[in-house]
């Protein structure tokens, strides 16, 4: 690593203040930052520290900022903690290297429920559950047979997970803990089928774009007497007054004969795949009583403090910390485009602008390509995509499906679909719009746009309408739309599932 070349930027999120001082899951983020400014001397690697309270901080501190990586430290914010997954995609917007996973990925791990059906589409085993949404009941019809665990959809660290979320059975205790996510952490409540076995963290890390999964531990609940439940709540990793804390231990290796162990690894590897997880993220598994494994969830964003899990698998692994920190920021350089590999945006001066043609059968493969580089479709929705790009292949211009892509220097890097709404008079639906991951910014999608309005007009079209998801992975997709002046014409809800509406945006076209 060329040390005149390289300077980091350790970003971290401002522990939030509770009744009594810093919350404990959010304090552990100040010894993350300690750790990795210890490995970075010790790299003689320059660096500075900054600490951000809201999303809106990070631009202003990345733009005043001149080191080539950010170390991405940033777990949540004090008002809106989700927003803390978009660290990443703004590092890339300010040209800088990031470590730790991507947004998309980090979207999908944060939520519990959506990650649970990517992972359950790959044929990868987890727990039954239900979603039961802030204002509703769990309806006996969608029950399964107890025991459950009730936990949030949307937190880390296991924030809403105490010894009340596990229950027996369905009745006032099961709604009482429903109620307590609901009303507590204002948030949606999953109830899970609780596996009844050993507990096993697996740790992965990346060498040169290839997981390496790290000596396997597993969770030992010693002097639990039988009322005590079993699992690694709130308590057990941050009150360190508990019993929970000082008597859930990590054994590492976890004593499993190599048959278990091979399978694990493989299901660790293949969930991290399923995620797109980048650097390391950390899978958590039950084993049931025949020792089969079920996944309870995969950490993006994982701790890395000198205490936690991770670095016990690192040393574990015989891999020194500031080792991992270096491999880390490798990573991340290797990740960030380089000018003679990106697909250059030409000016219309230099160029006389971008080609945009008529999508050939010979543009496939680089279509696919670039809708799965972004990694922001899931893949019932690729399937969709490569159904409607076959489709309008296949019929060409005469077809439903108005298929273009755009060209620069004989590489593909955006796609368009576009086509008349059936049963109306001079309405169109702008099916796909995609631009390759390393062209974003630089208002290749406004152009598409330009360009779909200006053919839709021509087509005698009055009336343009697009639709997209109301989660937060899509708020960017959203605020795109409003500024080239499309209005929220209709919110349908749960339409894409519990808690993911359908937004419909519209604009009228001058005549």
């Amino acid at each position: 690593m060329p040390r005149t070349q390289v300077s980091v930027l350790i970003l971290y999120n401002v522990p939030r203040k509770g009744a009594f001082g810093l919350v404990e899951s959010d304090a552990g983020v100040l010894a993350e930052v300690d750790a990795v400014a210890c490995a970075l001397k010790k790299l003689r690697i320059a660096f500075r520290s900054i600490g951000v309270r809201e999303l809106p901080d990070v631009p202003v501190v990345l733009g005043g900022a001149d080191e080539s990586v950010v170390f991405n430290l940033v777990e949540g914010f004090q008002r809106h903690s989700q927003d803390f997954n978009y660290v990443p995609a703004m590092a890339r917007a300010f040209g800088k290297a990031c470590t730790g996973n991507d947004t998309p990925g980090m979207v999908l791990s944060l939520d519990k429920w959506l990650s649970k059906a990517l992972l359950q589409a790959e044929g990868l085993a987890c727990p039954k559950g239900v979603l039961v949404e802030p204002g509703h009941s769990l309806r006996r019809a969608d029950l399964f047979p107890g025991p459950y665990i009730v936990k949030p959809a949307c937190t880390d660290a296991s924030e809403g997970i105490d010894n009340a979320s596990l229950v027996a059975t369905s009745g006032k205790r099961l709604q009482a803990a429903i109620r307590k996510i609901h009303e507590h952490l204002k948030q949606t409540a999953i109830v899970e089928q609780f596996i009844d076995g050993r507990e096993l963290n697996i740790s992965v890390i990346w060498r040169k774009g290839r997981p390496q999964v790290l000596p396997l531990a597993e969770i030992e609940f010693q002097e639990y007497d039988k009322g005590r439940p079993r699992i690694v709540g709130y308590e057990a990793k941050w009150l360190q007054d508990s019993f929970e804390y000082h008597h859930t231990v990590r054994v590492i290796p976890a004593p499993l004969s190599k048959g278990v162990a091979d399978r694990i690894q493989q299901t660790a590897v293949a969930a991290c795949r399923a995620m797109g997880c980048l650097d390391y993220c950390r899978v958590d598994f039950r084993l049931d009583k025949r020792l089969n494994p079920y996944i309870l969830e995969v950490n993006a964003n994982p701790d890395i403090s000198p205490g936690a899990g991770f670095a016990a698998a690192l040393r574990a692994a015989g891999i020194r910390y500031e080792q991992f920190v270096k491999l880390t920021i490798e990573n991340a350089l290797a990740r960030l485009p380089r000018k003679v590999n990106t697909p250059a945006i030409p000016t219309a001066q230099r160029t006389g602008g971008l080609a945009i043609r008529w999508c050939e059968s010979q543009d496939r493969e680089s279509v696919v390509a670039l809708l799965a580089e972004t990694r922001f479709f899931r893949p019932d929705e690729m399937a969709v995509a490569k159904e409607v790009l076959d489709a309008g292949i296949k019929d060409g211009p005469s077809g439903h499906y108005q298929s273009y892509v755009v060209e620069t220097s004989g590489q593909v890097v955006g796609w368009l679909c576009l086509g008349p709404a059936p049963c109306t008079m001079g309405s169109f639906d702008i099916y796909w719009i995609a631009v390759h991951k390393d062209c974003q910014g630089h208002g290749l999608g406004r152009r598409l746009m330009d360009f779909a309005e200006a053919e839709i007009a021509a087509r005698s079209g009055r009336l343009v309408v697009v639709e997209t998801s109301s989660r937060h992975a899509y708020q960017p997709t959203r605020a795109f739309y409003e500024r080239l002046g499309y209005r929220q014409a209709a919110c349908i809800a749960d339409f894409y599932g519990p808690g993911d509406a359908k937004i419909v945006f519209t604009k009228v076209l001058a005549t």
